[in-house]
């Protein structure tokens, strides 16, 4: 009578966890496949009438009184998710997003440079954490649901789902792994990446033309292109945290991002060039085919730290993406290298190095570029990671990110980082 008693349990739990997977999944898939086609649109319509640029401080002005009166138990974004993760209370309310879909289509719509993958890690856990009641979930199963939408936002945004189901996972409790949210965090990327496919959503593909064989000159090469993105990322972090203090010297929330927008048109008009706003897509695929000029990555560090600092919405990573592979393209003057190979490594590792998340970002670049690139980008992965020290873009995350000599006090047993959490 105990075994029948306890299958019964095991059938229900079973049971619950899947239709809970399986809501999540269409969820999650179809709130990315909506936000991506509106992406398209707006990234389309901006690209067609460049001037619009000259509107992004009334829209900036926009988003600041929308958050400001409307929005302001989620403007922390991901930090308020990833604070809930580790120390669940009140469930994260849901119209985080639809704010910040609104927030980061307009943000491009007019011409700021940031990404999507905070817009899309937001979005599915704010409707992650809506089925915490409905299905009357325990605290530690609450956790697992929230590790299995952020799984499920970053799959379905960029298509790597086994990337998704390990960032889930790793930007939150990299050295002490909640085993029991292994197989939902997979299920559910993998499942969201394939709704959002279903609605006809496409990603873009990115193609390494040579690969060299594995040699110890390779294997030195990569690792000093790694101490390069280690350095890019560290300034990007660094350098958007400064901005963020500098522009909450205004004290009227709502003005920050007209004063940001300002100041990107005034840069966009010294350089004389569109090239640098939104995600940046045909530039990174560019510089797999040929070398990037070296201020690119520069450049894009600048109006991406201004646009986020400033509070505009949207993510880091797609920026870092374009930062990194521009900086490989670029390197690839210097380093004996194919160029491709080295943008790739570089698109890769300066995510590494700013979100701490190395095991991600290799399982994403075998993803996107093959697994013959492999070690390579493990090499370049990890020496970001390392070198770069405890500077994170998510700062409400408890890495275990180690402190490195060149940016911090080296320490192996300092395994956790401060808790910084963002206020307004």
């Amino acid at each position: 009578m105990t075994c029948i008693m306890i299958d019964k349990k095991f059938i229900y739990k079973l049971g619950k966890w899947l239709l809970i997977i399986i809501l999540l999944s269409f969820v999650a898939g179809t709130m990315s496949a909506i936000f991506l086609t509106s992406l398209d649109l707006a990234t389309n319509f901006r690209t067609k009438h460049p001037y619009i640029l000259y509107l992004l401080p009334l829209g900036g002005l926009a988003i600041g009184l929308i958050y400001h009166y409307a929005g302001k138990s989620v403007e922390r974004g991901n930090n308020l998710v990833f604070d809930t993760i580790h120390n669940p209370k009140d469930i994260i309310p849901f119209r985080m997003a639809p704010l910040v879909l609104i927030g980061t289509v307009a943000t491009h719509f007019f011409g700021g440079s940031a990404g999507r993958e905070g817009t899309a890690l937001q979005m599915s856990a704010a409707a992650a954490d809506q089925f915490h009641k409905i299905f009357h979930l325990s605290k530690q199963e609450r956790i697992v649901l929230l590790i299995a939408g952020l799984s499920a936002g970053f799959a379905s945004v960029f298509g790597t789902p086994i990337a998704g189901a390990i960032f889930g996972i790793e930007v939150l409790l990299l050295g002490k792994i909640p085993y029991k949210s292994v197989i939902p965090a997979l299920a559910t990327a993998f499942l969201a990446a394939y709704v959002t496919s279903l609605w006809g959503v496409g990603h873009t593909h990115y193609h390494i033309d040579s690969i060299p064989r594995l040699s110890l000159t390779g294997i030195a090469y990569s690792a000093i292109a790694g101490v390069f993105f280690s350095i890019a990322a560290v300034i990007f972090v660094k350098l958007t945290h400064q901005l963020s203090l500098i522009f909450k010297n205004i004290k009227y929330a709502p003005m920050r991002p007209f004063a940001g927008g300002l100041l990107v048109i005034a840069i966009v008009s010294l350089l004389g060039t569109y090239k640098y706003l939104g995600l940046g897509i045909p530039t990174i695929v560019e510089s797999f085919l040929q070398s990037s000029k070296p201020q690119d990555f520069a450049l894009k560090i600048l109006l991406t730290a201004v646009t986020l600092g400033a509070g505009f919405k949207g993510g880091e990573v797609t920026p870092l993406f374009f930062i990194g592979a521009t900086l490989g393209s670029a390197l690839s003057f210097w380093l004996p290298l194919p160029v491709g190979l080295l943008a790739g490594m570089g698109f890769a590792a300066v995510f590494a190095g700013a979100a701490k998340t190395p095991l991600a970002c290799c399982a994403m670049a075998m993803e996107l570029f093959g697994i013959s690139c492999g070690i390579y980008v493990v090499v370049a992965c990890v020496v970001a990671y390392l070198i770069s020290g405890a500077h994170s873009i998510y700062n409400a995350s408890e890495n275990k990110a180690p402190k490195h000599f060149l940016f911090g006090k080296f320490s192996l047993t300092d395994v956790h980082r401060r808790r910084q959490i963002k206020t307004s």
